[in-house]
Parts: structure tokens; C-alpha cells; sequence
């Protein structure tokens, strides 16, 4: 059992943060890398990427938000408790190169998986410049700990309750307008904000990284279930990603893809819900 030794709830309970105990993957674990999780021996394998390490430690975090009955199973696990199995790490780590000034973009639960890339730029000698974003104050995550790594914090909410009100991509473009040196943007998020901030950083003739998260089940490339095509070519986001250059996703069949299975994802939570009652400790 990979046990949980720290949780907290963030985000009016939909966002989970849990420190696990792996010690082997808190040493080998890089930005951008994810790893695939599953509660018990019926559960299903999630793969999350790797918000923060303590090697010391022999810790690993990971931040997911409730959206279904596997992460409402995640949810009902508490400090003491674990998981049956956590794999990895997996995936190709960030490349962490000196460009010079770099924003990051991250919207929603993608501010976990930013926080180590933004923190990895900029110990390699990048100005680091942060958009992060949420629908309201309350859903906003991670804000301290993404000052601590950028040079300049720019906040957003869709609704004006805190920061900028209006989405990322209008920071973004007042950031490319007032800065013609940014040399790479990083955009991570729901599919629809990379989709934007992607060909908005495409106007300015900006490199730009994203992380995707296709549908994926053994994270090794051999199902084929996260392939994604990038520049007409299909990639598997598992092992050749989940990076890829953002300008050359296609977003819109990524989109379909998410989609393939929503009506069978929403039984399979309804009757998780049925069966837990008011011990489901999930939110709809």
C-alpha cells in the first residue's frame, strides 16, 4: 500500500491534495511527469501528474479534483489509508532549457502540474512570469506556492472575485503585448483554455508547450487508448508526451476523444453515489 501521510481539501472539497509515501518514484520523479494510481483491486487506473516531491522524505503529491466515481473513491481515502497501486514515474519530463522569459499559464487543477515546470524554468535562470486562473476565488489553487516559484503572479477569476476578472487568455495576450521577449509559454489546463491560449501565443509567433490527459489505461503505450494527433502524426500522450507543442495539437478531436464515454462515466458515478449515500464524500 502506497500510504497516505498528509491530505488536505482544497476548493470547497472538489480539489484533493494527498502526500504519498513512494519512495522510489519521489527520487526519480522530474517536471511533467505523471503517475498512474488505483485505489483498490476493482478500481480503475487514473493517471495524475506529479505535483511536488520530498525525496528526503520519500514523498510524492498529487492534486486531482472529484469529477467522477474514481476520484470520489480517491476522495474517501484519509491520512493512515492508501493506494493499492502507484506507478511510475511515466512520461517525458519537461525539457527545462534558459530562454530567457517564459510564461506559464494554468487554469483550474492544471496549476498543480504547472507549479513544479514553473519551478524547474526558473532554477535553470528564465524569468518566469504566471497566469493562473480559476472560476471563483474559492476554486482557486496553490496561489502561494506559485508565487514562490514565478517572478510575477497574475491572478484571474471568471467571476471578478479575486485578480483579474476574465479568463487567462486576456492576461495572456497583455503580457505578450507589454513583453516582445517572451522566448516559451506553457499552458496547462481544460482542454478549451489551451485550446485559446495556444492560438492566442500563436498570433505573437510564441513557442508554447501543453500537457494533455487523453483518455489512458496502462500508461506504457501498448493500449493505444491516449493516442493524440500532433503536427498530422499520431502520438501516444503516454510515452511520447503528455507534453507536446501546443501549435501543433488537435484540440478538437482531443475534445471527441474526452467524450467517448461520458454517458457510461455518469452511471458508473451515479451509482457510486447511490451506494455511498451521504458517505459518498463527492460533489456533483
Amino acid at each position: 500500500m502506497f500510504e497516505i501521510v498528509e491530505r488536505s481539501e482544497m476548493a470547497q472539497g472538489t480539489i484533493i491534495s494527498n502526500w504519498l509515501r513512494a519512495p522510489k518514484i519521489a527520487k526519480k520523479a522530474l517536471p511533467g511527469q505523471f503517475v498512474i494510481l488505483r485505489a483498490n483491486e476493482k478500481g480503475e487506473r487514473i493517471p495524475l501528474t506529479v505535483a511536488d516531491t520530498d525525496p528526503e522524505r520519500g514523498l510524492i503529491n498529487i492534486i486531482y479534483m472529484v469529477v467522477g466515481k474514481s476520484t470520489a473513491l480517491f476522495k474517501t481515502l484519509q491520512v493512515g489509508q492508501g493506494y493499492m497501486d502507484v506507478i511510475g514515474p511515466l512520461g517525458q519530463p519537461t525539457h527545462l532549457e534558459k530562454v530567457g522569459k517564459v510564461v506559464c499559464v494554468g487554469g483550474g487543477t492544471g496549476i498543480a502540474v504547472m507549479h513544479p515546470i514553473a519551478r524547474g524554468l526558473r532554477q535553470v535562470g528564465n524569468h518566469v512570469i504566471t497566469i493562473i486562473g480559476a472560476r471563483s476565488k474559492d476554486l482557486l489553487i496553490l496561489e502561494d506556492k506559485m508565487r514562490a516559484v514565478s517572478d510575477e503572479l497574475l491572478i484571474c477569476t471568471d467571476d471578478g472575485t479575486y485578480g483579474h476578472k476574465g479568463f487567462v487568455t486576456d492576461m495572456l495576450k497583455k503580457v505578450l503585448t507589454e513583453n516582445k521577449d517572451v522566448g516559451l509559454a506553457v499552458c496547462i489546463g481544460p482542454v478549451p483554455m489551451m485550446k485559446f491560449c495556444c492560438l492566442m501565443t500563436k498570433e505573437f509567433n510564441v513557442k508554447t508547450l501543453v500537457s494533455l490527459n487523453p483518455i489512458m489505461v496502462d500508461g506504457t503505450g501498448m493500449c493505444g487508448c491516449c493516442r493524440v494527433r500532433v503536427g498530422g502524426e499520431m502520438k501516444f500522450a503516454c510515452v511520447d508526451g503528455p507534453e507536446f507543442d501546443g501549435h501543433a495539437v488537435d484540440f478538437d478531436e482531443l475534445t471527441l476523444r474526452l467524450r467517448s464515454y461520458l454517458a457510461q462515466e455518469k452511471l458508473s458515478y451515479d451509482q457510486f453515489k447511490a451506494a455511498h449515500g451521504h458517505n459518498c464524500a463527492c460533489h456533483t
